[in-house]
This record gives structure tokens, sequence and C-alpha cells, in this order.
């Protein structure tokens, strides 16, 4: 028996999950991009216009630490 399936990766993967117990479908493109929408062929072609209306998710800005000053 082989092992546990891996999920597939790169600059071309889109993916469409189902939200169980709702009628809404998340689509995700590789970009990093998301949106939400209740007909596949919505995100199918929002997913196929990259980058037209893909918005990537803003990384957080780093934690600068605090510094306190010290008398010498």
């Amino acid at each position: 028996m082989s092992g546990p399936a891996r999920m597939l990766t790169g600059d071309r993967v889109y993916r469409i999950h189902w939200m169980p117990g709702t009628d809404i479908l998340r689509g995700v493109c590789h970009c990093g991009a998301e949106r939400v929408a209740e007909e596949p062929v919505e995100l199918w072609e929002w997913l196929l216009a990259h980058p037209q209306g893909h918005h990537s998710p803003v990384p957080p800005a780093p934690e600068v630490p605090t510094r306190t000053a010290v008398p010498a």
C-alpha cells in the first residue's frame, strides 16, 4: 500500500473547495487570492482570468521588537 496522498503544488494549481453544510464554494488561486461563490463556473472563470481580479493577501508586517534603554 502506498503512503498518504500528496497535495499538488505549483504556479498553476487552482483549487475549489466545497464548504460543508452550505451551497458555498471557495476558489483558491496559485497566487494566494481567494473568492467565494455559489456557482462553480463563476469561480473557474475568475481563476482562469489570473491575474485579473486577483489580489494576493497582504502578509502581516513583521513585529518589531521593542528596545528598552538601559543606563550605562
